[in-house]
């Protein structure tokens, strides 16, 4: 029964009345905080009328709460995130998904954290969506640029990579790409200069990124917010999703990376005169159409010598807390066999014959892990390659080819698009990448599919319509 206290003024006289409805006891027998609200008296009413009003406002909120309709008014968005990210987590989500929403959950926690849940509401996002688009607001990390030979600096202090990668904490990718020339967090750049004994502008430079959000990116806030929204809507915490009436940017797909014919030409060629392993990975790359981790999570039993074929069922990933780790694919999907080309397969057992001559020169220090590309650093041989390492040696190789810039994932794309050209089966060419849906295929390759289908036209035109006209 809802039990009604009258709040008075310093005169005594009733302002308003607190209306409260217990919520019961926890597991552990503690008595939960009630529900309540406040009524305030009517001025123009007569007693008796502001009386009924409010029995029967009591009666109704009384029965709101038994049927859980009553809205949470006190939790903030901050702490719901928090076990929505916990939700998550318990119903499967990748751990590398986790790592990225809890990323944007520092920057929107920034901006509506302090909020209780009742209290956002679709323009509370609006002008949030609004401040990301606006320049200087983008809240990533501040990282530091190198402004000397960061390898020969290291040769002056005669402490080797390994080394550094040990005193330090900071990955060895890391410490690779500051010798590349490239930015770096910089916590990271202060805990190397810390364990090389010098300032930090002696070695680095600060510098933060300014540059604006894309629509893309702003639009993954929305939904990461929006889903959390939507389970407090479910739970009945909040009588309404507010983001689902929000008004977040607009986004075009942008057109697909991929290479021409003749690109993919010379890049094969260029990659004759390269290391087994990377001709090999990169070649698997070319061929299946894979993601990057997927090629990366290969192990030995799942290439199938019998009929051609690789079973992708594995993805390797990186995350800084975790380090290197195996997961299954993105989606069920993803899991597939992906036939090769003899070519390919005559390739792999000239590798498996390197790895084996390997593995067996590298003796006690040999870890057997099974991965077909695998790390040679000391003490790390035969342990998995960090995925990031592809990209670090593409950008090498294109720059020593003068081929312009290479990034993994435009091979993908390029095998689609030769197979579209081809005339091959929607549906075989969506099994082949790993969608879940044909839907995704045709979204992502449709401004390809609109020249493959002008193309038809033309060849149409040439043998039913031009060939008489001869």
């Amino acid at each position: 029964m809802a039990y009604i206290e009258p709040r008075k003024n310093k005169k005594g006289e009733i302002i308003a009345y607190r209306i409260r409805v217990n919520k019961g006891y926890d597991a552990n027998g503690k008595k939960l905080n009630p529900y309540q609200m406040t009524f305030k008296p009517d001025p123009d009413k007569s007693d008796r009328q502001n009386a009924k009003a409010l029995n029967e406002t009591a009666v109704e909120f009384e029965k709101k709460c038994k049927q859980g309709y009553v809205a949470d008014s006190k939790q903030t968005f901050r702490a719901y995130s928090e076990y929505a990210m916990r939700m998550k987590e318990r119903a499967g989500v990748k751990h590398s998904t986790l790592v990225r929403y809890e990323a944007m959950l520092k920057d929107i926690n920034t901006e509506i954290g302090h909020l209780r849940l009742t209290e956002i509401r679709p323009q509370t996002l609006n002008v949030f969506y609004e401040s990301l688009e606006k320049t200087g607001v983008r809240k990533t990390a501040q990282r530091a640029a190198v402004r000397v030979d960061f390898k020969e600096f290291l040769k002056s202090k005669k402490i080797t990579q390994e080394e550094l990668h040990k005193k330090s904490g900071v990955g060895m990718m890391t410490i690779r790409s500051a010798i590349n020339g490239g930015n770096i967090l910089l916590e990271k750049a202060q805990r190397l200069c810390d364990t090389l004994g010098v300032p930090l502008t002696k070695l680095f430079i600060k510098v933060r990124d300014k540059s604006v959000l894309s629509n893309k990116t702003i639009r993954e806030y929305h939904r990461l917010i929006s889903s959390i929204l939507a389970l407090a809507d479910k739970e009945m915490i909040i009588p309404f999703n507010p983001a689902a009436k929000a008004t977040p940017p607009k986004t075009k797909r942008p057109k697909v990376n991929y290479f021409e014919f003749e690109e993919i030409e010379r890049i094969i060629k260029c990659l004759e005169n390269e290391p087994l392993k990377w001709k090999t990975l990169i070649n698997l790359l070319i061929i299946t159409g894979a993601r990057r981790g997927e090629i990366m999570g290969l192990k030995w039993d799942a290439v199938d010598w019998e009929k051609s074929r690789i079973h992708i069922h594995l993805n390797l990933l990186y995350t800084s807390e975790r380090g290197i780790y195996e997961d299954t694919t993105k989606t069920e999907e993803s899991e597939r066999y992906i036939t090769l080309p003899q070519e390919t397969m005559q390739l792999l057992r000239e590798y498996r014959k390197w790895y084996i001559t390997t593995s067996t020169a590298y003796g006690s220090r040999w870890h057997n892990t099974g991965f077909l590309f695998f790390q040679e650093r000391s003490g790390y041989e035969g342990m998995p390659m960090n995925p990031d390492s592809v990209n670090i040696w593409l950008r090498s190789f294109a720059k020593r080819h003068e081929l312009g810039h290479i990034n993994p994932h435009a091979f993908r794309h390029t095998m689609a698009s030769l197979l579209l050209h081809g005339n091959m089966d929607i549906a075989a060419i969506s099994k082949r990448l790993g969608h879940a849906k044909i839907t995704t295929t045709l979204d992502i390759y449709s401004h390809i599919m609109k020249e493959s289908d002008n193309e038809s036209a033309e060849t149409i035109a040439d043998i039913v319509l031009r060939k008489q006209m001869a």
